[in-house]
């Protein structure tokens, strides 16, 4: 009996510290970046016929980098180690409005109108990048 407490508290003591070195000499590289995507949006009237389809390549932020993850023993655990997933993701998300200037109508003519010729729709976007527990959503 003393000799399964001792280990369990050798065990915690071990935990204890391979955790702080782990935290200490963790390199985290998640940062938010910016890239192009091509965005393509079609419109439909009330009956469901296509009226227009719009697009445009649009600048936005992305999510991206690696985070260390942990493994450390644990008696309680029927592994004997437990394990913290980090994952790089966005802390939270704006909302942004943007505008898909190349827009056509069903028979691929360009739309030039002023009220038919841009398509105006909301994205979110990340914001902030950083490494998260795996699962977790932050947003």
């Amino acid at each position: 009996m003393l000799q399964n407490i001792l280990i369990l508290i050798a065990s915690i003591c071990i935990s204890i510290f391979v955790n702080q070195v782990e935290t200490q000499f963790r390199e985290e590289a998640c940062e938010t970046l910016r890239s192009e995507i091509h965005i393509t949006k079609e419109e439909f009237d009330e009956k469901g016929r296509l009226t227009r389809t719009c697009s445009g390549d649009i600048a936005v932020n992305k999510c991206e980098g690696a985070c260390n993850s942990e493994v450390r023993p644990n008696v309680f655990s029927p592994s004997g180690f437990s394990k913290e997933c980090y994952c790089c993701r966005e802390s939270f998300l704006k909302e942004r409005a943007i505008i898909l200037n190349h827009c056509y109508d069903p028979d691929g003519l360009r739309l030039t109108a002023e009220k038919v010729s841009e398509l105006e729709v909301k994205l979110r976007e990340p914001v902030n990048c950083q490494c998260s527990r795996c699962g977790n959503s932050p947003i």
